[in-house]
């Protein structure tokens, strides 16, 4: 047997449950208090609306309003640990200001990401958030900016969007301030593949408080582990196999770190007795459970999604016409490592 779709309970038949005019009903429930109306006949019309379960129809009141209380958020894989924090630093700073997110994923295809915004856009959303799950250079589609856009872990090369980054020089520093004041001199860096902005920023991080310090820059301690848990192993085996081994391994992220760490136990070295590692990115399920835990630098992604709303409040409401980059602090977070 077949079930019929229950019918959207309208005004009127609001209207005709509170005995009153779908006028009335339009102003009570639209919240037009400066009408004078009578406060039974408002008691009435909520009373019933209450009875009959009814909705406003959202898409028309964005249509009357010009406002639809919705930002959308584009981002490439919604379920990758990173994008989650991004997108509760959004959402939670949006609530404050009664707004929502409507999300799409995109899966990193110019196509799906191009339909994905436009298919937002016919939503009537009042801007959009463009996250990325690793800081990069981004090129948007023409049609992102028919609205209000800023950009989160990422930024337009053309300088067309706001945008939002973490303060990767200031990590790298924080990395290797603390590697120094526990009494290390020799410190390894295994980087991530150069030129992107994380490895560029991190290394001069690095090299600035090396020499701040009268520290000779050594490049047979630098080398790169190319993001991953079996790069980090070669590379920090490398390292540890030097003539003179650093006493101290900055991996700039923690899959890296993880490899050195069996690289490290494997020559029969002790963390952080024999080595000290710091980490990179503060991947829980990486950084919380390595025996010892991982000292590392947080990546701010629920303080840079917030952010990147907080900017697009401003834009959409007039009261910002910003198109720079704003950086956030990477902290530093104290485990085991070290």
């Amino acid at each position: 047997m077949s079930k019929t779709t229950k019918r959207p309970v309208t005004m009127k038949d609001v209207a005709d449950r509170a005995g009153v005019s779908r006028t009335a009903v339009s102003l009570v429930l639209n919240g037009r208090d400066s009408v004078v109306l009578a406060d039974e006949t408002r008691d009435r019309v909520v009373a019933a609306a209450a009875e009959l379960g009814y909705r406003p129809n959202a898409g028309a009141r964005a249509l009357a309003r010009n406002q639809s209380d919705w930002y959308g958020l584009v981002t490439e894989i919604v379920t990758a640990p990173f994008a989650v924090d991004i997108i509760k630093g959004a959402q939670d700073r949006a609530l404050v200001d009664e707004k929502y997110l409507l999300i799409a994923s995109t899966e990193s295809d110019p196509a799906v990401e191009t339909a994905a915004i436009e298919r937002l856009l016919e939503q009537r959303v009042e801007g959009l958030i463009y996250a990325a799950t690793w800081h990069r250079a981004v090129e948007l589609p023409e049609i992102a900016r028919e609205v209000p856009t800023v950009l989160v872990n990422c930024f337009d090369v053309e300088g067309r969007f706001p945008a939002v980054v973490p303060d990767e020089r200031t990590g790298g520093r924080r990395a290797t301030e603390r590697l120094l004041a526990a009494g290390h001199r020799r410190i390894g860096l295994v980087n991530l593949d150069p030129d992107i902005p994380a490895a560029v920023g991190r290394l001069i991080g690095y090299h600035e408080v090396l020499q701040e310090a009268g520290i000779p820059l050594d490049e047979s301690l630098e080398t790169s582990g190319h993001a991953t848990a079996d790069g980090g192993y070669a590379a920090a085996s490398a390292l540890l196999d030097l003539r003179d081994p650093p006493t101290a391994i900055f991996c700039a992220n923690d899959r890296m770190a993880m490899g050195a760490y069996d690289a490290i136990k494997e020559r029969g070295l002790r963390i952080p007795h024999d080595v000290a590692v710091i980490g990179f990115d503060n991947q829980e399920l990486i950084a919380s459970y390595l025996r010892p835990g991982l000292t590392t630098v947080a990546l701010p992604f629920e303080q840079m999604g917030a952010l990147g709303v907080e900017l697009l409040a401003a834009i959409t409401t007039g009261q910002s016409t910003a198109t720079g980059t704003v950086t956030v602090d990477c902290p530093l977070l104290e485990r085991s490592s070290v």
